[in-house]
C-alpha cells in the first residue's frame, strides 16, 4: 500500500511546499474540524470541514468524508453534506456521530440557516441518517425535509449554538447531548444539555447546563466522555459506573490559533450534574491536550479495538498567498488513543500503534554521553519524515542551596530555547529540519529549573528559526512537564513530517504540536541533530530513529 520512505520516492510537493507525508489532508484546498469519527462495519469514517473551491474559509463549507481500515490510509469518498436546505444553506458546520443500540449511525451537525438576524445567520442542529445501512462506506446520507432538531434558545446568542458532541444513553432510557453555546446576557460560555426520547430526533432543554464558563468565551467543539480509571482501554460514551471518570473538553479561540481545555470530573446520570476537579481557568493553569498548533479536536470510542481516539486539526501558519500558491492549507494531527494517567489528574495521548507500521530504515544507540554545548548529527534516516524516540538521564539532582530557585522568573523566559536563566540542566533536546548551516532549525527541547525544595521540567519548541521566510507566522510554545527528573528519565517522541512537528513528552503526559515551513531544510536537505547548549552534560540511555514510509491519503476515491 505504502512508498518506501527514501527521500526520491517522495512526491515533488513534499520537497517544494512542505506537503506532508502521512498526516490527514485533502488532495487540495480547505480543512478545518475533523467531524464524526466512528467505526462502522469494518471501516473507520472521518469526516472534516472543507471548501473545495480554495485554500481558504468560506460561507459554504461542506462535509468531506474519508474511510480507512487502519486509519493511517485513506481513500476519499463523495463529500456527505452540502448546503441544500434552508437550515444549513449557508454551511454545514461541525458534528459528531452516535452509534445506536441496533448498531445504525445518526450524525448531529450544525447548520448555518438562511435567516437574517442582524448581522449573523442562526445556527441550528440538524439530524441526518444513512440511507442504505448495508453500505459499509456510508456513501448516502439523508437530510430531513422538516426543520431542524434543535434552534438557538432565546438565552443564547443565535450565531454562538453549534458543535454537538456524540450523544450517551442514561439509565433513565434517554439521550443525552451537549451543545456549545454563549448567553445572551452575561455573554458566558455554556455547555448547553439536551435530552431525547426517540433516538435524537427530537430533543427537550435540560433546565440547566452541564458547564458554565468563568469567562467570555465560547465553547466550541465541546466533547464529553468516560475514561476508565485504570488501564488504558476505552469505553463506549454511555458507559457511567464506578470504574470510569468523564472529561469535559472544550475549545476556545484566541488571536492566535487557539486552544483545547478539559478538566476531569464526576458526572451522575441520575441529575445530570457533572462536578469538575477543578475549573477552567482561561489560563496557563488549564489542562491542554496540546500547547502548540491544535484545536477543534473530536474524540470517539474504537469498539473495535476498545480504544478512545482523538483528532485535533492543525492549522496553517503561513500567509494566505502562499496558501493559495501551495494549493492547500489545513492537516489533521495523528490519530491518538487517549486514557487516563495513574495519577488521575490528566489524561495520557499517544499516537496509534497503527503509525508503526510506517517505519523503515532504522538507526539506534544506547548511551551516549552529550557533553555541555555539544551536538551531533542524527543520520542514516530522512531527516525529513521521521518517527524518533529518546531518552535523557541526568546526573543525580541534589538539594543545592546555592542553585537558584526559578519560581518567579516568567513563563516566557523559562520556554525561551535561547534563555538559559535559571537552568540547572539544559536546554537540550533535538534540532529538526535543520539546514546544513543550522541558518533553519526547530528545537524541541527541555530545561531543568529549581522551584521551592524540588526541580522542574521544562518541556518547549521554538519555531523562531524554523524557516528562513519572512511571511510566516513563528512563535515558542513551553509546558512544564509533569515528571520529576530526580526518579524519572526524560523521555521524547517526535514525528516529523515536512511541515509539522508532534512531540511528545514523558510518554504522552504533555504534546507540543507545532507547524514549520523549512525553505533550505527540505528533502534530502534537511537534517537532524542532537543536542546540549547547557553547561552540564547529561547522557542519551536511548535514541532510536526511523525513516517513515508515505501513507496513502485520500490518493483515490469510490
Amino acid at each position: 500500500m505504502a512508498q518506501d520512505g527514501n527521500v526520491q520516492n517522495l512526491p515533488v510537493q513534499n520537497q517544494v511546499r512542505n506537503r506532508t507525508s502521512f498526516h490527514f489532508q485533502p488532495q487540495r484546498n480547505w480543512l478545518n474540524d475533523p467531524n464524526a469519527p466512528m467505526y462502522y462495519k469494518g471501516f473507520y469514517h472521518l469526516f472534516y470541514q472543507h471548501n473545495p473551491l480554495a485554500p481558504e474559509f468560506n460561507r459554504k463549507i461542506i462535509w468531506g468524508h474519508s474511510v480507512s481500515q487502519d486509519m493511517v490510509n485513506w481513500i476519499q469518498l463523495p463529500p456527505a453534506f452540502s448546503p441544500s436546505e434552508s437550515y444549513d444553506i449557508n454551511s454545514c458546520w461541525s458534528g459528531s456521530a452516535t452509534i445506536l443500540p441496533d448498531g445504525k449511525p445518526v450524525i448531529l451537525y450544525t447548520g448555518i440557516d438562511d435567516q437574517e438576524r442582524r448581522e449573523d445567520r442562526s445556527q441550528v442542529t440538524v439530524l441526518a441518517v444513512p440511507k442504505d445501512v448495508s453500505d459499509p462506506l456510508l456513501r448516502e446520507w439523508i437530510k430531513p425535509k422538516q426543520k431542524p432538531v434543535m434552534v438557538p434558545p432565546e438565552d443564547v446568542l443565535h450565531y454562538c449554538f453549534r458543535d454537538p458532541t456524540t450523544a450517551w444513553l442514561g439509565p433513565d432510557g434517554k439521550w443525552r447531548v451537549l451543545i456549545g453555546a454563549k448567553e445572551r446576557d452575561t455573554r458566558r460560555g455554556v455547555a448547553l444539555l439536551y435530552h431525547s426520547t426517540d433516538e435524537c430526533a427530537q430533543w427537550e432543554r435540560h433546565p440547566e447546563p452541564l458547564l458554565v464558563a468563568q469567562a467570555n468565551e465560547m465553547l466550541e467543539c465541546v466533547d464529553f466522555f468516560p475514561v476508565k480509571l485504570a488501564g488504558k482501554e476505552g469505553v463506549d460514551t454511555s458507559v457511567n459506573n464506578a470504574s470510569v471518570r468523564h472529561v469535559l473538553k472544550v475549545s476556545f479561540e484566541e488571536q492566535i490559533g487557539g486552544k483545547d481545555c478539559y478538566v476531569i470530573g464526576t458526572y451522575c446520570s441520575e441529575t445530570d450534574r457533572f462536578v469538575p476537579d477543578s475549573e477552567l481557568t482561561y489560563t496557563s493553569a488549564d489542562l491542554r491536550y496540546d500547547h502548540g498548533w491544535f484545536y477543534a479536536s473530536k474524540s470517539f470510542f474504537d469498539s473495535a479495538k476498545n480504544r478512545r481516539i482523538n483528532w485535533g486539526w492543525v492549522v496553517e501558519t503561513d500567509s494566505r498567498e502562499d496558501d493559495f500558491e501551495k494549493g492547500w492549507a489545513g492537516l489533521l494531527a495523528l490519530p491518538r488513543q487517549m486514557w487516563l494517567d495513574t495519577s488521575g489528574k490528566r489524561l495520557m495521548q499517544w499516537p496509534i500503534q497503527e503509525i508503526n507500521y510506517l517505519r523503515t530504515r532504522h538507526v539506534s544507540f544506547h548511551n551516549r554521553q552529550l557533553e555541555g554545548r555539544s551536538m551531533f548529527e542524527i543520520t542514516g534516516i530522512t531527516a525529513a519524515q521521521a518517527d524518533v524516540e529518546v531518552t535523557f538521564d541526568l546526573p543525580v539532582l541534589e538539594h543545592n542551596a546555592r542553585i537558584r530557585d526559578s519560581t518567579h522568573i516568567a513563563d516566557a523566559v523559562l520556554f525561551n530555547y535561547g534563555n538559559s536563566l535559571g537552568c540547572v540542566y539544559g536546554p537540550f533536546g533535538l534540532l529538526a529540519l535543520a539546514s546544513n548551516d543550522l541558518s533553519e532549525q526547530t528545537a524541541i527541547f527541555f530545561k531543568i529549573i529549581r522551584r521551592g525544595n524540588g526541580y522542574s521540567v521544562i518541556m518547549g519548541i521554538d519555531e523562531n528559526r524554523s524557516s528562513l521566510r519572512d511571511n510566516v507566522q513563528k512563535i515558542p510554545h513551553g509546558t512544564f512537564l509533569d515528571v520529576d527528573p530526580r526518579h524519572e528519565k526524560i523521555s521524547l517522541r517526535c514525528l516529523i513530517d515536512h511541515s509539522i512537528i508532534e512531540s511528545y513528552g514523558a510518554g504522552g503526559r504533555n504534546v507540543i504540536t507545532s507547524r514549520v515551513y523549512p525553505k533550505l531544510a527540505i528533502g534530502e536537505a534537511a537534517k537532524l541533530y542532537a543536542f546540549n547548549n547547557g553547561t552540564k552534560g547529561v547522557t542519551i540511555s536511548s535514541l532510536d530513529a526511523w525513516s517513515m514510509r508515505n501513507a496513502q491519503i485520500n490518493t483515490n476515491a469510490i
